[in-house]
This record gives C-alpha cells, sequence and structure tokens, in this order.
C-alpha cells in the first residue's frame, strides 16, 4: 500500500456510505493520532485498538444524528504522497470558513489547522473534513 492515509479516510467514507456504525482499519500511531483529532473535533464518537502487537487494528466508531445523517460530510486527502503541500503557520487555510478542520503534520506531531495557527507552527496538511 503506497499512502495509509488515504486508505484510511476511504475506510470511513465508504463506511459512512454503507450506514456502518463502526469500521476497522490496520492500525500506526499516524492513525491513532488523526482518530484522535477527529475525536476531539467532534466527527467521530470514539476509537479503540483491536488485538496487540504489530498487527492490531483500529476501530472507529462513526457518528450520527438522530436522523441518521453522518457528521462527517466531506473528507478528503490534500497532500499526497506525489504532491507534497506544505504551508506555514500564516498560510493555513480554513475550511468552510472555519466551519471545517484541517489535519496538519507540524514538527510538534499531528494537530488541527487551528492549533497549528494558534502555536505558530507550519507543516504539512494531511487531509481536510467537514
Amino acid at each position: 500500500m503506497t499512502d495509509p492515509i488515504a486508505d484510511m479516510l476511504t475506510r470511513i467514507r465508504n463506511a459512512i456510505a454503507a450506514n456502518h456504525t463502526r469500521v476497522d482499519i490496520p492500525g500506526s500511531k499516524l492513525k491513532m493520532e488523526l482518530a484522535r483529532i477527529l475525536k476531539d473535533e467532534g466527527y467521530i464518537n470514539s476509537y479503540t485498538t483491536k488485538g496487540e502487537g504489530v498487527k492490531y487494528m483500529i476501530r472507529v466508531f462513526l457518528r450520527y444524528d438522530a436522523k441518521g445523517v453522518s457528521s462527517i460530510t466531506h473528507l478528503s486527502r490534500v497532500s499526497s504522497p506525489g504532491r507534497r503541500v506544505y504551508v506555514g503557520s500564516d498560510a493555513i487555510p480554513k475550511v468552510l470558513g472555519g466551519y471545517g478542520v484541517n489535519i496538519v503534520s507540524t514538527s510538534q506531531g499531528l494537530m488541527s489547522g487551528k492549533q497549528a495557527r494558534q502555536a505558530h507552527i507550519g507543516g504539512e496538511i494531511l487531509a481536510e473534513v467537514y
């Protein structure tokens, strides 16, 4: 697999399209941080790890409202292995005028675009969610 982050985002998009309540994703530290940011921003209910050792899975529990509409309407990869997108702290774009979230990989670890702007840290924009 050449892009595990895009695979994670695609698995979540497919689970939302099929109205699943949870989705299992092959685990890594980077994907755990992505899931943490999605939980902190309120796009998913929770996440847990299943299994131990090198081969573990991250189980993501998706969030829906009372009508069955997902809280994630758009989930896309911005930077890819063939086209990296780096920005400074002053150039981090706002998604939907501040209603959405950028996920930025910085020297301090993964954080939302809002946190990166406040900390004056730039980095690679991995994904955008709204």
